[in-house]
């Protein structure tokens, strides 16, 4: 090569290097100007503004997204994140990088969560991150976004799909805690692996697996009170500890363990367990006979709601406990006060916990409250006319009549439809097993014979009934296949078009579903014995997995199927006499 084209594609390529080097540089000066700020300090946003001009004008769409990213941890109100989450998420997408586009969905459903409250959206958002995760590389990552999807499905009432994504988080961040990582990383883990266990232990408490949930409890406060960088991980193991001895009756130690975790829960302005404590802390001094510091505590629940909107399920019988106080002393006013704030409190848990809704315990229903409120209205206000009380009813019941008419018709059309459904499943059913058979000169994850053997296996397993085994996991049933659940995963996800915990719950549905239409005896059963037949633990997680792959609860297939059958038999009968 001549001498003079080499020193010129030498000084090219140097060139090139150090022009990156000096971009990367200029980023990071500017990053520098801001990075220390704590979140949401308005001061940062003008030199983030000055990043993302930057990245604009040089179309440096990675660069962009992170400066995207740097406004939403440091904007000030909630819309302006929720802006600034978008914009990175578009930034990732044009940039075609996966795993920013992960992170970008990620960050928008923290946004939607811990900003906003709106839980099937957060869920979405993490729903659509784990998807652009799955080819990373990043285990953390992948395990972060688990962890997310998990809290949000524990909020939601799921609490057994919840706990087994948390069972997956904590072998992962215990599995990091004495490797030989960076500090930043091993840091990460056990922030990760501590409040996996905290969620978990939420959870087992929901379910009423009391001693697990206290165990837990115990492992986290043991761990976490030695280490100031768990200061507020130690707090919600406190609050946990607190709820446990209140369950326990050692209403002064509640007391002290309830105290103990709130300056840390509320110096980090966590309003899903701060008016917690209050409640405990409410329903510990009732308890001892202290009303007053009761009173106080389960009024700054109310505060808190009235702040922000948003309230967790167990926090409903708080008002019921006001209610039932000011009726006592003859408060009218408070009474009045607190009725209107349970509706309210009602119309919240409906909007966003209609799976939980159903198993609150609720000493005052929605009609219940909305008569005593009419009382304690006419009370406050003696003018209201017998005439309006009586048209504001007949408006009501008309429109009731109204809504259960066309509820019953939904109700006739969807139990018609899941007839045809089940008279075709049961055609289907009746032929010979097909052998299966995969493509010739096509690139699979597994071999093709482990292929097949395994679509065998699972032919056999749904031919056999082997689904309406209790506590079945993925991991159990690839160890009765002698395999892998990675194996297992991948085939039934590629072969059956869905993951293994929908593939199992549309089994069990349609048998029982089945047995339903085919056996009368079945129709006489309990929920929770229906449930039981076809391998689902709880009645409510059955009647919403009924619902959601049949489009008709399973009280109103009974007692349609009821109903049909009942038509059937005076038809014959009529015949018979003719």
């Amino acid at each position: 090569m001549d001498k003079k084209v080499y020193i010129v594609i030498l000084f090219f390529c140097f060139a090139v290097v150090f022009c990156q080097k000096s971009d990367f540089n200029e980023y990071a000066q500017l990053r520098k100007k801001y990075e220390n700020y704590p979140d949401s300090d308005i001061r940062a946003l003008p030199h983030i503004n000055l990043y993302i001009a930057k990245a604009k004008q040089e179309k440096n769409y990675q660069r962009l997204f992170q400066g995207y990213k740097d406004a939403v941890m440091y904007s000030v109100t909630k819309e302006q994140k929720l802006v600034y989450s978008d914009s990175a998420v578009f930034a990732a997408k044009t940039s075609g990088n996966n795993d920013l586009i992960s992170v970008a969905h990620l960050g928008k459903g923290v946004v939607y969560y811990y900003n906003y409250k709106k839980f099937k959206k957060a869920l979405d958002e993490y729903m659509v991150a784990y998807e652009y995760s799955k080819h990373s590389k990043d285990e953390y990552f992948k395990h972060k976004i688990l962890y997310h999807i998990g809290v949000v499905k524990s909020y939601l009432g799921y609490y057994e799909n919840a706990l087994a994504l948390f069972e997956k988080c904590r072998i992962f961040f215990k599995s990091k805690l004495g490797a030989e990582l960076h500090p930043n990383e091993i840091y990460n883990s056990t922030k990760g692996y501590y409040n996996t266990l905290h969620q978990m232990a939420i959870c087992h408490r929901n379910l009423k697996n009391y001693k697990i949930s206290d165990s837990l409890a115990e492992l986290g406060l043991r761990h976490t009170s030695i280490d100031n960088d768990l200061l507020l991980e130690n707090s919600y193991f406190l609050k946990c500890k607190g709820i446990a001895s209140y369950r326990k009756k050692n209403y002064g130690q509640a007391l002290k363990e309830l105290s103990l975790s709130l300056p840390e829960i509320r110096k980090n302005a966590d309003i899903s367990w701060e008016p917690i404590i209050y409640f405990y802390m409410g329903k510990s001094f009732l308890a001892q006979g202290k009303t007053k510091e009761a009173i106080d505590n389960f009024r700054k629940v109310d505060s808190i709601f009235q702040n922000y909107h948003f309230i967790l399920p167990e926090l409903r019988e708080n008002y019921e406990l006001l209610i039932k106080y000011y009726r006592q002393q003859n408060n009218d006013k408070q009474q009045l006060y607190y009725t209107n704030q349970l509706l309210t409190v009602d119309e919240v848990l409906y909007k966003d916990f209609k799976y939980l809704v159903d198993k609150i315990h609720k000493e005052f229903d929605t009609q219940t409250l909305e008569e005593e409120k009419v009382k304690l209205e006419k009370a406050n206000s003696k003018g209201i006319l017998i005439n309006s009380g009586l048209m504001v009813f007949a408006s009501s019941l008309v429109i009731a009549l109204s809504i259960r008419y066309e509820r019953e018709k939904k109700i006739r059309r969807q139990y018609l439809a899941l007839e045809n459904k089940l008279m075709k499943l049961k055609k289907e059913t009746s032929k010979p097993v097909i052998e299966v058979r995969i493509e010739d000169g096509k690139k699979y994850e597994l071999a093709k014979d482990k292929i097949e053997e395994l679509l065998h296996k699972l032919q056999v397993f749904e031919h056999k009934k082997r689904f309406t085994q209790k506590g079945l996991t993925i991991y159990k049933l690839a160890q009765q296949f002698n395999t892998n659940d990675k194996y297992l995963s991948y085939v039934i996800n590629e072969y059956k078009g869905k993951n293994f915990t929908k593939y199992l719950s549309e089994l069990r549905i349609e048998y029982i579903t089945q047995l339903l239409f085919d056996e009368k005896k079945y129709l006489d059963y309990k929920i929770e014995s229906l449930s039981e037949e076809c391998g689902i633990a709880s009645r409510q997680n059955f009647s919403n997995l009924f619902y959601e792959i049949n489009g008709i609860r399973p009280t109103d297939f009974i007692r349609r199927r009821k109903a049909e059958l009942l038509a059937d038999l005076k038809s014959q009968t009529t015949i018979k006499s003719a």
